[in-house]
């Protein structure tokens, strides 16, 4: 009899412990939007639907600061398009502006000359150039460019039950082990409980 009373209140616990982090982790996300409890006029909301904004602008500051800024942007896209092609393209650029744009009636030794001497500006000043206009982008970038507002954005704009689906198809597994953990803890305060009522008798 003792054992089976033992085990009904160890059974309940586990039952409550279960519910409960399965209840939580629920809450995380449910309800999406506030809903209000007629009787004790008690508002409830998703804790992440309900700090979805704050949520945002931290997770767009951390990664602005922290992991990715304009800077890292713009000399990446310079690492995976070197100087060299850059300084090949402009030299096209303004060989082709030279032979287009002067009068005819411009010998070609002269545009020659011209254009031997922008090769020359470009092989000893190009690289000076493109790391000037790096940093005036850059400059500029920082300015008017914030990571942190696009993110910001992104994730305000992104619907909840999408953000839902990815977050419990990522973390299902910590999840459950949460849910199973309650299970396993309110059937051992159960089980203690019940030594201390009957031990009390």
């Amino acid at each position: 009899m003792i054992l089976i009373t033992l085990l009904i209140l160890a059974g309940i616990g586990a039952i409550i412990g279960w519910v409960t982090n399965l209840l939580a982790v629920k809450l995380l996300f449910r309800p999406f939007e506030p809903v209000i409890l007629p009787v004790i006029n008690l508002k409830i909301q998703g804790l992440i639907p309900k700090r979805r904004n704050e949520i945002a602008v931290s997770i767009g500051e951390a990664v602005e600061k922290d992991l990715l800024s304009i800077e890292d942007v713009i000399h990446r896209f310079m690492d995976n398009h070197d100087k060299e092609k850059v300084l090949k393209v402009l030299k096209k650029k303004i060989n082709t502006v030279i032979s287009e744009r002067l009068p005819g009636i411009i010998p070609s030794p002269f545009k020659n000359m011209i254009q031997n001497y922008m090769d020359d500006i470009i092989k000893e000043e190009g690289e000076k150039i493109i790391d000037e206009m790096m940093e005036d982008i850059i400059q500029k970038g920082t300015s008017s460019i914030q990571i942190s507002e696009i993110i910001e954005e992104k994730i305000n704009e992104f619907p909840m039950e999408k953000l839902e689906e990815v977050v419990l198809s990522i973390a299902n597994k910590e999840l459950k082990h949460i849910e199973i953990l309650g299970a396993v803890l309110g059937f051992i305060i159960g089980l203690l409980q019940g030594v201390i009522i009957i031990s009390l008798y």
